[in-house]
C-alpha cells in the first residue's frame, strides 16, 4: 500500500490466541485494502475482553459460525480512519471511531434493529472471532460497525465501550436504573465496574458490589464504582435491606444466585456474565416473589451511539477501569495478568 493516507508499512503486527493459553506475536500480517463500504483504521487502542480469555485463550469454545477463525484477536477496538474504500460516506480519512464489534447481514430482522451481536445469517463474523480483530496495528473494517468518538474520548475510552460499557449499559437501561432504584452488582471485573460507574450516572440512589477477589472490591471502591462492597453473607443478613435491582456480571452459579437471593419483591435481575448455570426453586424464588429475569447479550449499534453521546455529556471517561497498558508485543504478559481475574481492564496499545 506504499505510504498512502498514512499507511507506511505493507505489513503489520497482529496477535493470535491458539488456545491452551498461548499468544503469538505475528509480524508479517498484510495490511488489508479496504473494499466497498470498509475502511482501514490505525488501531488506537484494544481492550482484552474477559470472553477473550474465557473462550478462547484458555481453549476454543465455540464451533462453526460461533468458532474461532485463526485470527487477529481483539473485539474491542478504537482507532483513526487512515483509508477508505469504495462507498463509504460518513466517514473520511482522519475520522477516530470505536468500532462495534460485530458485523453482520444488514437485512436480518435482528440487524435491522441495529443488534448485529444477534444477526442470523452466516455471513455474521465478529471481529477477533470470525474475522481479523484489534489486537493490531492496522483493522479492516465495515463503516457501519464503526461510530465516531466524541473529541472529549481517548481510543481508549472507545475501545472499552466496544464492549464492555456498551454491555453494561444495554443491561441497565433494559432494567430501566432511575433515581428509585438501588442496585447490586455481582463480579467487579471491568463490565461490573461500568455498570456501577454507569448506574450512577443514571440516578441509581445506592450502588452495592460483591467479589470474592479483594484487589476488585478494592478499585471499585476506589473508582467511585459502588458505594458498599459486601458479602454474599451480608447481603443475605438481615440487616441488609433488599435491592430493586441487580446485574450479575460474574458469571458464576455464586454469584447470581447472591444477586436473585438479595432483590426485594417485584426485583429486576439482568444476567450479562457469560458461562456457568443457575439451578433454584421457579415458584418460591421468583413466581411467588413477582421477579423480572433479563438476558442481556451486548448492545446494539444504536445505543452504543447513545452512550457514546452520553459519556460526553457525563464527562466520564471510560479508561478509568484499565489498570495495564501494554504495547502488541506484550500480550502474552496482558493476557496472563486478565486471566488472573484480580486486575481491571488491560488495554493494547500499539506503539
Amino acid at each position: 500500500m506504499g505510504t498512502a493516507a498514512g499507511v507506511t508499512a505493507d505489513r503489520m503486527r497482529g496477535v493470535y490466541l491458539p488456545g491452551n493459553r498461548e499468544t503469538v506475536v505475528r509480524d508479517d500480517v498484510p495490511v488489508p485494502t479496504p473494499g466497498p463500504g470498509q475502511v482501514l483504521l490505525r488501531v488506537g487502542a484494544s481492550t482484552i475482553c474477559g470472553s477473550d480469555v474465557r473462550a478462547i485463550y484458555r481453549e476454543h469454545l465455540g464451533t462453526g459460525p460461533e468458532g474461532y477463525n485463526d485470527v487477529v484477536a481483539g473485539h474491542e477496538p478504537a482507532g483513526q480512519v487512515v483509508a477508505v474504500g469504495p462507498g463509504v460516506q460518513r466517514l473520511a480519512v482522519g475520522s477516530r471511531v470505536a468500532v462495534y464489534h460485530i458485523s453482520g447481514c444488514g437485512q436480518c430482522s435482528e440487524c435491522v434493529k441495529g443488534y448485529f451481536i444477534s444477526c442470523t445469517s452466516p455471513l455474521r463474523a465478529a471481529y477477533g472471532w470470525q474475522r481479523d480483530g484489534g489486537h493490531a496495528d492496522y483493522l479492516l473494517a465495515e463503516e457501519n460497525t464503526c461510530i465516531e468518538l466524541p473529541d472529549s474520548l481517548t481510543f481508549v475510552d472507545g475501545a472499552c465501550v466496544a464492549c464492555g460499557f456498551s454491555t453494561a449499559y444495554e443491561a441497565l437501561v433494559r432494567l430501566g436504573v432511575s433515581g428509585r432504584d438501588s442496585l447490586l452488582v455481582t463480579g467487579l471485573g471491568p463490565v461490573g465496574l461500568a455498570a456501577g460507574l454507569l448506574a450512577k450516572k443514571l440516578g441509581a440512589d445506592r450502588v452495592y458490589g460483591t467479589d470474592p477477589a479483594g484487589e476488585r472490591a478494592a478499585l471499585a471502591l476506589e473508582l467511585g464504582a459502588v458505594d458498599d462492597v459486601l458479602s454474599p453473607d451480608d447481603l443475605a443478613g438481615p440487616g441488609f435491606r433488599p435491592v430493586t435491582a441487580a446485574v450479575d456480571c460474574s458469571g458464576s452459579a455464586p454469584g447470581r444466585r447472591t444477586a436473585l437471593g438479595a432483590l426485594a419483591r417485584w426485583g429486576r435481575m439482568a444476567f450479562v456474565g457469560e458461562g456457568g448455570e443457575i439451578s433454584f426453586d421457579v415458584s418460591h424464588d421468583v413466581i411467588h416473589r413477582q421477579i423480572t429475569l433479563i438476558g442481556s447479550w451486548v448492545t446494539s449499534v444504536g445505543r452504543m451511539r447513545e452512550l457514546l453521546e452520553r459519556l460526553d455529556v457525563w464527562q466520564l471517561h471510560p479508561e478509568v477501569v484499565v489498570s495495564d497498558r501494554f504495547d502488541l508485543d506484550q500480550a502474552d504478559t496482558a493476557y496472563r495478568l486478565v486471566d488472573a481475574g484480580r486486575s481491571g481492564k488491560a488495554a493494547l496499545i500499539p506503539s
